[in-house]
């Protein structure tokens, strides 16, 4: 009776499978996240962005990313990072999940109006890029001595 759940080839199992990638297909792999870690497909790389009076943060979660294949830019208060990531892969192997990112991304992050874009600075390490723009010195809020 349950001898046909547990035979894996042509089983219950793999029209699950099947209908998963299926629903992928239709509604875009991510529209079901499996995860709370997970992100909806075409966010990659994950990015957390914070503030302060002096300077605003960009982290870009990338790892395995080679930093000659990243371009940064800055244009009228838009931060665009793109570039590629390329993952290992064995040509005989059948993949029943995919879960990590390869190919070319584009993310582009609108920026308060005071970044001051000479003020920039980028690294990459351990599998995040830090992007750090510093605020304009005029924007900054500056305390009036009362006499």
């Amino acid at each position: 009776m349950f001898g046909s759940l547990t035979n894996f080839e042509g089983s219950l199992f793999d029209q699950f499978r099947q209908m998963e990638q299926q629903l992928d297909g239709l509604f875009g792999r991510g529209a079901l996240l499996p995860g709370i870690r997970s992100v909806v497909r075409g966010t990659f790389p994950p990015i957390n962005m914070g503030a302060t009076p002096e300077k605003v943060d960009v982290y870009l979660y990338s790892p395995g990313m080679d930093v000659k294949d990243v371009d940064v830019s800055i244009q009228q208060n838009l931060l665009t990072i793109a570039g590629s990531r390329k993952t290992p892969e064995q040509e005989n192997a059948k993949f029943y999940r995919r879960e990590r990112f390869n190919g070319e991304f584009r993310r582009v992050i609108t920026l308060p109006e005071d970044v001051d874009p000479e003020r920039v600075e980028a690294k990459y390490v351990d599998g995040i890029l830090h992007i750090a723009l510093a605020r304009r010195e005029a924007s900054k809020p500056k305390q009036i001595e009362i006499k």
